[in-house]
């Protein structure tokens, strides 16, 4: 084997070495927070999901899924209980997410709005019926 040849494979081996020890991104995570607007539902512990006009994101699933960061925090003129303490709001969370699985992955930030906004906004009907 010729040295022009022998570093070429050892370059090659060196790249894939370097490759593999690199980590792995979500394949449909997006890089960007964005802010979307809907229905948080917090039927039970540590169950969580959002329903916007885009569809339904998973928050969070007992003994699965959890995205890191906190929570809405509802008053109680702002929270519709559906189950003891549990039930549903109407907020706006500054959220990252993977769009092939449907999971948010990091809530950054979250504004809370009263019920009448998402009651009122044609797209998120649909959710309201099934919440």
């Amino acid at each position: 084997m010729t040295n022009r040849r022998f570093i070429t494979v050892i370059s090659l081996v060196i790249m894939a070495v370097v490759a593999v020890g690199q980590p792995a991104r979500p394949t449909g995570s997006t890089a960007a927070f964005e802010t979307r607007c809907g229905w948080f539902s917090n039927p039970t512990p540590a169950n969580a999901w959002f329903f916007d006009r885009d569809g339904e994101w998973t928050i969070g699933v007992q003994g699965g899924h959890q995205a890191d960061g906190a929570w809405p925090n509802f008053t109680t003129s702002q929270w519709v209980r559906t189950n003891g303490n549990y039930g549903y709001g109407c907020a706006c969370l500054q959220m990252r997410v993977d769009k092939q699985t449907r999971e948010v992955l990091v809530i950054k930030s979250s504004r809370v709005r009263p019920l009448a906004q998402c009651r009122r906004d044609p797209a998120l009907k649909k959710w309201h019926r099934s919440l």
